[in-house]
């Protein structure tokens, strides 16, 4: 069959029942598509039901539905946001923290990433905020760092199957270079934070890294290896990563802005990050486990 409904669960709390794909079943039917049995890709986590015809909305309690092409779903470039998306935090406002101003920079990185407001201009106004901190800080920053389940099994079976990992944030490059390592990315990009040694400067080197740095990081990464977009799946939540979402051949709107995941297909509220993997038809089986940070 040419389309595949995928369901997938959170792994820690399984909600993928038998009940719950006859209800899926049925809702496909309901739409006039004929459904093949379901494959089973991790019994209560994550099922697939081949269908021929049109998708319908599926609403499960718990359950992320997406429905794909069956064709071509292994892909062998992965580009992925960092903040909200491979870790939870967002670092900015982890360093606001210090200067007693995290809500008020979580208030415009909120309006950032839901698409309210320009997203170069927002950066430039948080970092701003910024000016005098001391550099220590960064490091103290990192240490609360809190890595997104699934993450680490995500690159390292991408990598295993012969895929290239790339982690491109609009965030910084002192951070995602922890991260890149810690998960096993083969290269990250982001923006550069000013100082001079001692403390920083309130300033973003140039070029920033916005939307369309990241769509380009995409297609040049493709290109290097002779790919097109179509071979990559990217994820994200943000407002500024909704080129790549949508140029990709699978992007994912991984817990995503509002915003975000209206525009975006395979969206996955529920699921962790080896969700992206199920999407792919990986097995359990397939996995490459690693343990998160």
């Amino acid at each position: 069959m040419k389309n595949i409904l995928v369901l997938i669960s959170d792994p820690s709390r399984p909600a993928v029942t038998d009940a719950v794909v006859a209800a899926a079943t049925e809702a496909l039917k309901s739409g006039g598509a004929a459904v093949g049995a379901p494959d089973w890709l991790d019994k209560g986590i994550a099922c697939d039901l081949p269908f021929e015809g049109t998708a319908v909305s599926v609403s499960l309690p718990g359950v992320d539905a997406v429905a794909l092409s069956a064709m071509g779903r292994r892909r062998k470039l992965l580009v992925a946001d960092m903040e909200s998306t491979m870790i939870h935090n967002e670092m900015l406002d982890e360093l606001a923290d210090f200067l007693g101003l995290r809500e008020k920079i979580a208030g415009i990185t909120a309006r950032a990433m839901n698409g309210e407001i320009d997203f170069a201009g927002a950066l430039e106004e948080r970092v701003g905020l910024l000016k005098g901190l001391p550099v220590g800080r960064l490091d103290e920053a990192a240490t609360r760092i809190r890595y997104m389940p699934g993450g680490a099994t995500l690159v390292a079976t991408m990598k295993k199957h012969g895929a290239y990992c790339a982690l491109v944030s609009g965030g910084f490059t002192y951070f995602t270079a922890m991260v890149r390592k810690a998960l096993g990315f083969d290269l990250d990009a982001a923006n550069v934070l000013e100082h001079d040694g001692a403390s920083l400067a309130g300033t973003v080197g140039r070029p920033i890294l916005g939307k369309e740095a990241k769509l380009t990081t995409l297609q040049r990464l493709a290109g290097e290896r002779g790919l097109t977009v179509a071979d990559a799946v990217t994820v994200g939540d943000g407002a500024n990563d909704l080129p790549m979402l949508k140029a990709a051949g699978l992007g994912v709107a991984f817990h995503a802005k509002p915003a975000v995941a209206a525009q975006v297909p395979a969206r996955i509220d529920h699921g962790d990050l080896t969700a992206l993997l199920y999407l792919q038809g990986y097995r359990r089986s397939d996995f490459e486990r690693r343990k998160d940070p």
